[in-house]
């Protein structure tokens, strides 16, 4: 058949406007995927979609979300915070990630006391939280933490050289002082002997090692305040007898020593009276908790007669620790014929009991004073250590269980036979069926 140039001219057209026509759809599909986005999640499990409780909660955020990464540039983990964020961002537009070296921010690094392994902030209403560990659980209760904007109040007992909630001494609290302002929860100071009442708006009594003894008039204020329901931390060190009256009443007892372990050296730190800990019993405190923390020269404690309270071990010390009754100094061994006492040895306890049917009260007992000093607060874990306690104490720990998880079935299983079949099908057989079939086109072509 032969072609009249009107009809190639016809035959041009259509193709011209073909061309443009697909053009056309190709440049808006291209304009519309970067305006709307879709996408699905085929795995089996969901892996990479986030559970509805976080998806509800980010829709109840009505303010902008940071999250500030300050990791070492080239680490893998930058990958995994950023596909992680991502997750969210798809139901908060105003969530933003920012990634920052800590090589290049010298001074900001070492006012977050950021170590090697790098620290995740999220800011929210001029709130931060700090995260060492990020998964879905860690960063929806961080956010879910950063949503509650009423302003707390603590008490912390002063009048017997007690450790202050804004002191800059190394031995007093100021830096952990600072860290609850940043979450509305503010430190009030309290003598027992001006004041002779605990205040009414205070959610929590801090007795932070005192060094002389209390009056008797306010141990019976602070025994008052216990038997009403009162929240209470107490801490306490080695050989401190100032407060025996009062863990007595609470049906606790500190052991004479201090606790060494032999363990610590294997964390390159030559003081065995220096005692880490990364396992940690269950508990809302330590839960999720993955962090080292580290405490200076501990007092172990154990329970000592009936009491109303439940009580749990909150930290303990390694096996191979145990209580050092003599002088620290030179090879020191355990006495097994003396009063030292073999570890494991817990060195904090919470306290529990149901209140009035309504209200659960809460207190916490630990042998060491100087983890929250501003001398120790930055090492590893200890502020968080310390945030979750107050948070717990005070009844801020909403917390959000979402379950891991885990994709089924990520092994495939190949016999031998299976494995050889495989082999021999993609090195011979394919190659073979692609060689023929190309013959067998180019043949046919050829007869034409």
């Amino acid at each position: 058949m032969k072609l009249s140039p009107r009809i190639h001219q016809q035959l041009r057209l259509k193709s011209t406007l073909v061309t443009a026509l697909l053009l056309f759809v190709l440049g808006t599909l291209a304009f519309l995927t970067t305006r709307y986005s879709i996408q699905t999640d085929i795995t089996n499990n969901a892996g990479n979609t986030l559970s509805q409780a976080s998806q509800k909660l980010l829709l109840s955020l009505p303010d902008k979300v940071t999250v500030t990464a300050y990791i070492k540039q080239g680490q893998p983990i930058r990958t995994q915070i950023a596909q992680l964020v991502d997750r969210y961002s798809r139901y908060k537009a105003n969530l933003t990630l920012n990634f920052i070296d800590p090589d290049f921010e010298p001074e900001k690094t070492r006012e977050l006391n950021i170590g090697p392994e790098g620290i995740i902030i999220v800011d929210y209403q001029e709130r931060t939280e700090k995260l060492t560990f990020i998964d879905e659980s860690s960063l929806t209760n961080a956010l879910l933490q950063l949503t509650n904007a009423n302003e707390r109040w603590i008490t912390f007992l002063t009048g017997h050289g007690e450790r202050s909630p804004d002191g800059i001494a190394n031995f007093d609290f100021g830096q952990f002082g600072k860290e609850l302002a940043h979450r509305k929860i503010n430190a009030q100071t309290l003598n027992l002997v001006t004041l002779p009442a605990i205040p009414d708006n205070s959610a929590l009594l801090v007795i932070a090692a005192p060094k002389v003894a209390l009056l008797t008039g306010e141990i019976a204020i602070i025994k008052g305040y216990i038997q009403r329901g009162g929240n209470l931390l107490v801490l306490t060190d080695p050989d401190n007898k100032q407060l025996t009256d009062l863990l007595k009443f609470l049906g606790i007892k500190q052991l004479d020593g201090i606790i060494v372990d032999s363990n610590s050296t294997l964390y390159g730190i030559d003081d065995p009276s220096f005692i880490l800990v990364s396992e940690y019993a269950p508990h809302p405190v330590t839960k999720g908790f993955q962090t080292i923390t580290l405490y200076p020269v501990v007092a172990a404690l154990e329970i000592d007669g009936k009491t109303d309270f439940t009580s749990s071990p909150l930290l303990s010390s390694s096996a191979k620790s145990w209580t050092e009754t003599g002088a620290i100094k030179g090879k020191i061994r355990f006495d097994a014929n003396g009063q030292e006492k073999q570890g494991p040895l817990a060195f904090a306890y919470a306290l529990t009991r149901n209140f009035n049917k309504t209200t659960q009260q809460r207190i916490v007992v630990v042998g060491d004073g100087d983890f929250l000093s501003n001398a120790y607060l930055g090492n590893v874990g200890n502020l968080d250590m310390g945030l979750k306690t107050v948070s717990w104490l005070i009844h801020d720990d909403r917390f959000i269980n979402i379950p891991a998880k885990i994709a089924s079935d990520k092994s495939l299983q190949l016999t031998q036979t299976a494995v050889a079949a495989i082999g021999f099908g993609f090195l011979l057989i394919i190659p073979l069926v692609l060689i023929g079939t190309g013959f067998i086109i180019w043949h046919k072509r050829k007869q034409r």
